[in-house]
């Protein structure tokens, strides 16, 4: 990188994990790096806040998983973590059912405890649909799992999660539904999981340590002058807004939280219960402090409610239809042509729904590229 008279190597907008990975690997290689985030707290979606000893996922469940042993070492450096075991329950209109679909999820709807019971119903259930070619995310949950497990516990969930209904929805989102013919409630086949010890602010605060971090900074509020700042620019917001929406608007869906402390040490007995009825308006209710074991004379649950994005609200997941990857494609080459001075990086950048190791590991390779 050639000399220049700016304070900084590298000005990163956004706190996430691409962000703070990034900063990270780029001030061990000896580069000065200045990072902001338009929130009042560093971390972007991991961020928890403690309330009373309970550490409080505050923009949803985040459960650490991976296969890459080189990225769970990676996060282990800054943190140890809980052993923990992702074991949602589905509740459809007061019924329970184990989470992802396995030998304890089928004995509960249909009381067939052989997994070749199992696999004939299923089978005669799909036989009597006749769909050929699935049109939409319906017919292809249906030619899938059956009429039994779509309705149940994929229709209202899913409907209410995309604000569409299920036959409006194109059939790719769920070509691949997981059916386990084994007793195991697992919800990830990855070989390391689990939660931080203390919290994810333990990893953020680790990556940024020693690093010089803003909150409250809008950067689009004044561009020019956050640019002017560094030789390059680490961007992790979105994509289209970077360009000032010049294609048109990516659309994205959002959440909005309900947080409650309740003076009781349980209330669910699990981490994460989903609701899969679509008369409930939430899709899932968490009770934080199992996510840690926590022994608490109190708990704290948030309700999650899915709803459409809207300027202002926060852009949770990308609805990778055809009309928005073809407009995301635009503009990821309007980012090729920006390179040389802008890194595009992270979920809203690259307009991808990520998991944290999926971040980070693009986080990484980004790093390895640009820093050498």
């Amino acid at each position: 990188m050639a000399a220049t008279n700016k304070d900084y190597d590298f000005l990163i907008v956004g706190s996430g994990l691409f962000g703070a990975v990034f900063a990270h690997e780029a001030t061990k290689k000896g580069k000065k790096c200045l990072v902001i985030d338009k929130r009042h707290h560093l971390g972007g979606n991991i961020y928890c806040e403690e309330i009373e000893g309970i550490n409080v996922h505050k923009y949803g469940p985040h459960i650490f998983h991976t296969n890459d042993e080189g990225i769970w070492n990676y996060v282990n450096q800054f943190v140890s973590f809980h052993r923990f075991t992702y074991s949602p329950l589905a509740n459809y209109k007061g019924k329970y059912y184990n989470l992802p679909f396995n030998m304890s999820t089928f004995y509960q709807m249909w009381g067939l405890a052989k997994p070749e019971e199992v696999q004939d119903k299923i089978q005669s259930q799909i036989e009597g649909l006749n769909i050929g070619n699935p049109q939409n995310l319906e017919e292809q949950a249906l030619k899938l799992v059956g009429p039994d497990i779509y309705e149940t516990l994929i229709k209202g969930y899913t409907e209410k999660q995309w604000g569409r209904k299920a036959t409006e929805l194109p059939a790719f989102i769920i070509k691949r539904l997981p059916l386990r013919f084994i007793y195991d409630n697992n919800y990830f086949n990855d070989k390391f999981q689990g939660i931080p010890v203390g919290g994810y602010n333990k990893i953020i605060d680790g990556l940024l340590e020693g690093i010089l971090c803003q909150t409250n900074v809008d950067y689009f509020q004044e561009k020019e002058y956050w640019d002017a700042q560094a030789d390059k620019v680490v961007f992790t917001g979105k994509i289209d807004e970077y360009f000032g929406y010049r294609f048109g608007k990516l659309h994205y869906r959002s959440l909005r939280f309900e947080q409650e402390q309740l003076e009781k040490p349980n209330y669910q007995g699990v981490a994460v219960v989903n609701y899969t009825d679509f008369e409930t308006p939430f899709t899932r209710i968490i009770e934080h402090k199992h996510f840690e074991f926590g022994t608490q004379p109190h708990t704290v649950i948030t309700r999650e409610y899915p709803q459409e994005w809207q300027e202002g609200a926060e852009p949770y997941y990308p609805i990778n239809d055809n009309r928005n990857n073809e407009l995301a494609k635009k503009y990821k080459d309007l980012a090729k042509e920006h390179s040389e001075n802008v890194i595009f990086g992270g979920r809203l950048a690259e307009y991808l729904y990520y998991d944290m190791h999926q971040v980070i590991a693009s986080a990484l390779k980004k790093a390895s590229v640009v820093l050498e």
